[in-house]
Formats: C-alpha cells, sequence, structure tokens
C-alpha cells in the first residue's frame, strides 16, 4: 500500500519534479487489507494528489463510468468534495456514441 502511495505522490528523486498522472477507469478497483484493516488505496492516492494540487498545481486525470453519488459511495465525502475542486468534468450522454471505438 504505501508503495503505492509513495509512487503516485512524491516527486521524481533523479529530477525534483512532480509528474502528472491519468487513472484510468476509477472505481474498478479492489480494497486492499493492511495489517487486517481494509484500506482504500484510490482513494488515499487521490486525497494525496490534492494535497499535490494545492500546493504545486499538479495536475491529476481520470476516467471513470461512476456517477457523483457512486464516487461519493465508494470514496467517501472528503474525497468527492476535493474532487469538485480538481476536475473539470466532461459528460456524456448515456444513449451516446461509444468513444473507445
Amino acid at each position: 500500500m504505501y508503495s503505492s502511495l509513495n509512487r503516485y505522490s512524491k516527486n521524481d528523486l533523479y529530477n525534483g519534479e512532480f509528474k502528472i498522472y491519468c487513472f484510468d477507469d476509477l472505481g474498478i478497483e479492489n480494497n486492499l487489507k493492511y495489517y487486517g484493516n481494509e484500506c482504500n488505496v484510490m482513494a488515499e492516492i487521490l486525497l494525496t494528489r490534492y494535497d499535490l494540487f494545492i500546493h504545486h498545481k499538479l495536475l491529476t486525470h481520470f476516467t471513470t463510468n461512476l456517477s457523483a453519488g457512486e464516487i461519493e459511495s465508494m470514496y467517501g465525502n472528503r474525497v468527492r468534495s476535493r474532487m469538485r475542486e480538481m476536475f473539470n468534468l466532461i459528460a456524456f450522454e448515456k444513449n451516446c456514441r461509444d468513444k473507445r471505438s
């Protein structure tokens, strides 16, 4: 768990720069058990990325099929409220053509 958090939240040791990431299909990951406690690693990564956004204007992108309510249910109100500030929403109608093809 901590290696994942460090990978996406720490600056590159060689050039001192932070990296921009795009997380694809947010919501399909599994929660992990860490010493018997369930942990939502992606929620922790998003909270850390929020801090980087506030302090360093570092961008993070993601794609998801989840609604705002589903995001809140999966990651909590704290993450959802920070996402409002971090991201621009680009939404497609439910009946529109699949953008992957």
